[in-house]
C-alpha cells in the first residue's frame, strides 16, 4: 500500500509541474442572491464573498480549473418567542467551498463552465431580549452549527481588457441538517 501511495504522489507531482507552468489563475469579488432552505422554510438576502483559483487549458479549447471560495450572507429569518418580546434569529453565516470547474471556449475568449466540490456552511443561532438577559445576564445568546455538503453550479465568463473579466454563476448547495441555499453570483475579478 505504501509503495501504492509513494507511486501516485510521484505521478501527481510529475503531472502538476508542466500543469503548473501553463495555469492561469484568477482572483474575484463576488456578490448577488443568496436563497437559504431550512426546515422547509426559505428566505432569501444579499450574499458577498471572494474566490481564487487556476483554469489549465486542455486540447479543443477546453480548460479544467479548482476554485476556493470564502462567502457570507445577510440571509437571516426571525421569530419572536415571548411575550416579553425575545427573538430568535437564524442566519445563514460564513460559507466556504472548493470546487472542480469543467468548460469550454465560446464566442471567442468567453467560458461556459460547470462545476462541483464541498462546501461548509456555519448556520448562526441568535436568541435575544429581556427574559434572555434576566436568565443569562446578557441581553443575547449566540449558538452556531458548521454544516458539510456539496455544491454543484454553472458559469459563464466574459473577458475584458488584457487580464480582466466578469462572471455570472448559478449555485445550488445542499448541505445536512436539512439545509440548502441556491444563490445567483455577479463576480469581477483578475487573470495573472
Amino acid at each position: 500500500m505504501k509503495k501504492f501511495i509513494a507511486a501516485s504522489l510521484t505521478a501527481a507531482a510529475l503531472f502538476a509541474v508542466p500543469a503548473a507552468a501553463q495555469a492561469q489563475a484568477f482572483v474575484q469579488a463576488e456578490a448577488g442572491v443568496d436563497n437559504v432552505s431550512a426546515g422547509g422554510e426559505s428566505k432569501t438576502g444579499f450574499g458577498y464573498g471572494v474566490s481564487a483559483g487556476y483554469d489549465l487549458a486542455l486540447s479543443g479549447g477546453m480548460f479544467v480549473g479548482v476554485q476556493g471560495t470564502i462567502a457570507d450572507s445577510t440571509t437571516k429569518k426571525c421569530a419572536t418567542f415571548t411575550a416579553a418580546g425575545d427573538k430568535e434569529c437564524i442566519e445563514g453565516g460564513r460559507d466556504l467551498a472548493a470546487v472542480v470547474r469543467l468548460g469550454t471556449t465560446v464566442g471567442g475568449n468567453n467560458k461556459l463552465y460547470v462545476f462541483g466540490g464541498y462546501t461548509n456552511a456555519r448556520l448562526e443561532d441568535v436568541v435575544k431580549g429581556p427574559t434572555v438577559e434576566a436568565a443569562t445576564g446578557q441581553y443575547s445568546f449566540k449558538d452556531h452549527a458548521d454544516l458539510d455538503g456539496f455544491r454543484l453550479g454553472a458559469g459563464y465568463e466574459m473577458p475584458f481588457g488584457k487580464n480582466f473579466f466578469a462572471k455570472a454563476e448559478y449555485r445550488y448547495s445542499n448541505y445536512e441538517a436539512d439545509f440548502s441555499r441556491h444563490a445567483g453570483v455577479i463576480a469581477l475579478g483578475a487573470r495573472f
